[in-house]
């Protein structure tokens, strides 16, 4: 069963696993009174992935804005975990 900990543990992992100026970008970004800023990037994030197809920008801005969004919401964390958890299968699946 999934929980909205378990996503906060698997955001804290991917964290750890880019450059330091990202981390406390991504840090500061977090702290509950910057939600509205958060909001506004998350949904910039979003729109900005419609336009993939620009050198840029791109479809991987469509996952950190949703996980931007999520951070205020722990019913939508379970979700986006259970979509991490299916694409994690789905992509060692095709590579074996």
């Amino acid at each position: 069963m999934c929980t909205a900990d378990d996503w906060d543990r698997r955001l804290a992992i991917l964290l750890a696993r880019t450059p330091q100026s990202i981390q406390s970008s991504i840090g500061w970004l977090r702290a509950p009174s910057r939600r509205p800023l958060r909001v506004l990037a998350g949904i910039l994030f979003i729109l900005a992935s419609l336009l993939w197809f620009l050198p840029v920008l791109g479809i991987w801005m469509l996952p950190l804005g949703l996980a931007l969004l999520v951070e205020d919401c722990p019913p939508c964390k379970v979700r986006l975990e259970r979509f991490a958890r299916w694409a994690e299968r789905s992509w060692r699946n095709f590579r074996s």
